[in-house]
């Protein structure tokens, strides 16, 4: 049976709209690996960006871009999970193994 992540919704939702290339989303939830990558990937984007390497900015900051999306519908159709392997739902969202009551 499938576990419910303990973590708020709407909170990881909003996040990840936010400030999803930081990765803080990742740190909410418990994916302190994912969210430094995140987090590095985009200072050197930005930093990269600031000294005239450009091409290679505009790559890592699309690279953290593409992959804030995916977490971004991952977790608006509720299939993204926690640092510990639990399931982060919607309001309403019913889990393999649960009852109806």
């Amino acid at each position: 049976m499938e576990q419910r992540s303990e973590k708020n919704y709407t909170v990881a939702v909003c996040l990840s709209g936010v400030f999803g290339i930081l990765g803080i989303q990742h740190f909410y939830l418990g994916r302190f690996l994912e969210g430094s990558c995140d987090l590095g990937l985009s200072i050197f984007g930005y930093y990269s960006l600031m000294t005239g390497e450009v091409v290679l900015g505009v790559i890592a900051l699309a690279i953290d871009g593409i992959h804030t999306f995916i977490v971004t519908i991952l977790l608006l159709i509720g299939s993204f999970r926690d640092g510990q392997g639990k399931l982060v739902c919607y309001p309403g969202q019913k889990l393999k193994g649960e009852s109806n009551a």
